[in-house]
């Protein structure tokens, strides 16, 4: 039998730094994407290639003008609107995206197309 007074829950930061040590052991290199408010993210061209990981869970995540080509790690915020490319909501390809908070996925910028898909656990 669980004691839940023992039982300490996993907060998304502890989920999100969880994550990266995964990815890490895993040996998937990526950097973090910092919020520009709550759950909000841009990422740009300049200083921003290669795999991010935003380090809490996405409402909406916008590709700057100059950003050709992108990987973004995330989990969806309850509050999820999705992705935008300069400044504009975009359809997304590929997988239905769960506003739970828990799944993870990425997205990937090419082409002028936003893909989505869901990391295999």
């Amino acid at each position: 039998m669980i004691n839940t007074e023992r039982i300490v829950p996993i907060t998304t930061v502890d989920y999100l730094t969880m994550i990266a040590t995964v990815m890490k052991l895993n040996g998937t290199t990526f950097t973090v994407a910092e919020a520009d408010g709550i759950g909000t993210f841009t990422v740009t061209a300049t200083g921003d290639a290669g795999n991010k990981l935003a380090n809490e869970p996405v409402i909406s995540c916008n590709f700057a003008e100059s950003t050709t080509a992108a990987v973004v790690y995330f989990v969806a915020d309850y509050n999820y609107k999705g992705f935008e490319i300069d400044g504009v909501l975009v359809s997304t390809a590929g997988a239905t995206v769960k506003k739970d908070g828990v799944t993870l996925y990425t997205a990937t910028l090419s082409s002028g197309t936003v893909t989505i898909a869901k990391v295999s656990p």
